[in-house]
């Protein structure tokens, strides 16, 4: 069983031992569902219940066992993970973020390796992507249908058209 990074404990909330979640994805509604049961290392070696909901774009999770503002305020700044196992098949064109990580990027215009793809954040408006080029130079790309052609999971690669002046 694999894991799947979701979030970092930012903040305690209120004073029963609830804490404040910053979650990794854009769809946090369905994540508050799915969390049930989370881990607080990637190795997946114990498994915490919890409840959750969601409060202005975070996550107030209460873990079980997790009784008082102290014992929170000790997982502040932990990383919450879930097992791959409860995730749902997403629709075309669309990706787990751990699905891209690592992912060869090849420029459509000479179909020659550009990079690898490192991170991937959003900006608001859409996800940016950093790459590491063959050079060893970060560069970042909008996650947008001009600049990213087709992502292909199975053979491990992202095809971008550089628009020019975006580098």
């Amino acid at each position: 069983m694999k894991s799947v990074l979701i979030g970092q404990i930012v903040n305690v909330h209120g004073i029963k031992g609830e804490v404040k979640v910053y979650p990794y994805t854009d769809d946090v509604d369905n994540l508050s569902v799915k969390m049930k049961k989370i881990y607080l290392d990637e190795n997946l070696k114990e498994e915490y219940k919890t409840s959750c909901r969601v409060q202005k774009g975070m996550l107030l999770v209460k873990i079980t066992g997790i009784d008082t503002v102290e014992e929170a305020e000790a997982l502040r700044n932990k990383y919450i993970y879930i097992s791959d196992s409860t995730l749902e098949t997403l629709e075309e064109d669309s990706y787990y973020v751990k699905d891209l990580i690592g992912l060869e990027v090849i420029d459509t215009k000479t179909n020659e390796t550009f990079g690898t793809l490192d991170y991937v954040f959003n900006t608001g408006a859409n996800d940016v992507y950093e790459i590491t080029t063959k050079q060893n130079t970060k560069v970042y790309l909008p996650a947008i249908k001009q600049v990213i052609k087709k992502v292909d999971i199975k053979a491990r690669k992202i095809y971008v058209e550089i628009m020019e002046g975006l580098i």
